[in-house]
């Protein structure tokens, strides 16, 4: 294969998983790491790629999180319903995550006045539960991310490692079958990874856009999740491909 032939593969891989690693791409080609690491390097000076540690990302990615404002009002009704089936597995004195997401806020707006323990890094999902006064809510610290309204970085999954809670309930912006769950922002998905390790049990709270997405940022495999609750416009040819899968998925 010529190099030119081969570096327009490589573009076209990056392009169409959103991120791919030196090992995959030396695998692919049958070419050193160090052969690759040389693509990669000319093809990001002429802007069609961009380095990350360990491989590439694709330019046409957003990996720029989406201010909270913009993400509340998106899918607002398949969010609803997500998040209203989404409390039928809450029960009273639960220890529960809710992460950042507009869902995990929706989820908050709807919970009942309850005994409940709730961790979390959204300062949204803080301010709602503040009105409950049987809801115990802790707040995680770190770095405030103003796009999100959210707390990142390593104080705050420092101090997740001091909690084991019963359930998280979690959202993302990609599911894929192959790439696992991701993110948009790198910070956003290191606390969701940890959230994930203190619980028992993980439901993803994704409505129909999100599934055969891959994000920037890599949270972790879909063997890490037990329950995936998404909406009637979730299509059963986007689900076929998550029934071999041990979890179980829940259209709302």
């Amino acid at each position: 294969m010529l190099v030119a032939e081969r570096h327009e593969k490589i573009t076209a891989l990056v392009n169409e998983r959103g991120s791919i690693r030196v090992t995959e791409l030396s695998q692919l080609f049958n070419v050193t790491e160090e052969t690759i690491r040389r693509d990669l390097e000319r093809l990001e000076n002429e802007g069609k790629l961009r380095r990350s540690h360990g491989g590439a990302v694709s330019m046409k990615t957003n990996q720029i999180e989406a201010p909270y404002f913009e993400r509340e009002i998106r899918n607002v009704k398949e969010k609803t319903n997500v998040a209203k089936a989404a409390l039928e597995y809450v029960n009273e004195h639960d220890r529960i995550i809710l992460d950042a997401s507009t869902t995990a806020w929706y989820m908050a707006k709807l919970l009942p006045n309850m005994a409940l323990t709730v961790v979390t890094n959204s300062l949204k999902v803080a301010m709602e539960l503040a009105q409950h006064d049987k809801v115990t809510v802790i707040s995680l610290g770190g770095t405030l991310l103003p796009r999100s309204l959210s707390f990142v970085g390593p104080v705050s999954t420092d101090s997740l490692e001091h909690y084991h809670v019963n359930k998280a309930f979690l959202s993302c912006q990609g599911i894929h079958h192959d790439r696992g769950i991701s993110d948009s922002n790198e910070l956003q998905a290191i606390v969701k990874k940890k959230m994930m390790e203190i619980s028992d049990e993980t439901f993803l709270l994704a409505d129909y856009s999100k599934f055969g997405v891959q994000a920037f940022a890599r949270i972790g495999s879909l063997e890490s999740v037990q329950k995936i609750i998404t909406d009637q416009n979730t299509s059963d040819d986007q689900l076929t491909r998550f029934k071999d899968l041990p979890l179980s998925i829940i259209k709302s």
